[in-house]
């Protein structure tokens, strides 16, 4: 009982803390600013006939947006998952659900999970540490997701978090082990995805040789997990928290090592603008994901916030794809850019 109140405390913790922009990386940035849109003068395009859909894991979304995993295991998660998926599902957005550890150890905790619903048609996340997968059967897994209605499994990998986190692990052996596993035993795709510090090119190749083939970026400079983390640390674990606080890979390299590798790519860590989302996908990202800013409109003005956010965010996407002359996602990849700074520096890494 004592463990379900701490997991459950964490949880409460990790939705206070990420209200605010307290937990945003300090100098780091996603390095999506590094990339810039040549402009056309002469479209040739009117602004209405932009479109914006595409087909994702089996399922059309208007727009490539995922309302990326955050919460879940606390009563206030119910409220914030359902409200979240509801708007996904009334915008044809994907939508990704928080740490599925805390149900697979209280099942009454299920509600704060339960979205299908409210969300019968969306493209739907679960999501699991890969530590806690290592140490589960393939069955239970399965019977969580299946219980959830899952179209997917989101298996993250947090080493960066775990280490300043008191309850965290410390031992990350057999990871690759168990994504080996998971896409052998498991009949859904599974999306490894970081938490906030990015994939680099070896470990994103690694994981399409044992059969991977969707990444989740969540890229260094949007929301620091290690930050989140540091704020609930004393002594010893906040100082190394203070020094690890922007630690990881940008998220714009990660995008290019994740395709690179031949992943098809979630852009998550601080995406923030159309104008992101639009910089990710000339990357080669397929779609892109915003958590805590979504989790701060519907905690500001609930799923008329929302709803608000994405109007704008749409909006912005459309207006630059029409000035870059792009009529859908797959010409926008394919518009002249330039790619400066600092993402040339990692881009060089890989030649």
């Amino acid at each position: 009982m004592s463990d379900q109140k701490d997991i459950k405390r964490r949880k409460l913790d990790h939705l206070e803390l990420c209200a605010s922009d307290r937990v945003a990386f300090k100098e780091q940035t996603t390095l999506l600013e590094c990339v810039r849109f040549v402009h056309s003068s002469l479209p040739e395009l009117a602004l209405d006939e932009i479109d914006l859909s595409l087909t994702f894991l089996g399922k059309r979304l208007s727009a490539p947006v995922v309302i990326a995993g955050m919460t879940g295991g606390h009563e206030r998660s119910k409220e914030i998952n359902r409200g979240l998926a509801r708007v996904a599902e009334e915008r044809g957005y994907a939508f990704g659900l928080g740490s599925q550890r805390a149900l697979l150890r209280d099942p009454s905790l299920f509600d704060t999970y339960a979205v299908r619903e409210v969300a019968p048609t969306t493209l739907l996340f679960g999501n699991l540490g890969v530590i806690q997968a290592r140490e589960l059967e393939t069955a239970a897994i399965k019977a969580s997701l299946d219980s959830l209605g899952a179209d997917a499994l989101c298996v993250h990998m947090n080493p960066a978090m775990e280490l300043i986190q008191a309850e965290g692990d410390r031992d990350f052996r057999g990871g690759l082990a168990t994504f080996t596993r998971l896409v052998r035993e498991l009949e859904l795709p599974i999306i490894a995805k970081e938490t906030g510090a990015g994939i680099s090119l070896e470990i994103a190749t690694r994981l399409h040789q044992v059969g991977v083939r969707y990444i989740d970026t969540s890229g260094a400079g949007g929301t620091s997990w290690v930050g989140v983390e540091t704020l609930r640390a004393e002594g010893g674990r906040q100082r190394l928290g203070e020094l690890l606080w922007d630690w990881g890979i940008p998220t714009a390299a990660s995008i290019v090592y994740s395709v690179r590798a031949g992943h098809e790519t979630i852009a998550t860590g601080g995406i923030k603008n159309g104008l992101d989302i639009a910089r990710s996908i000339a990357l080669g990202a397929r779609v892109a994901g915003i958590a805590r800013g979504a989790y701060q409109a519907f905690n500001d003005g609930g799923e008329a916030g929302v709803h608000a956010l994405f109007d704008q965010i749409e909006a912005e996407l459309r207006s630059i794809m029409l000035l870059v002359g792009a009529r859908d996602l797959e010409a926008l990849r394919t518009r002249p850019k330039l790619v400066r700074g600092e993402l040339r520096d990692y881009l060089e890494l890989i030649g």
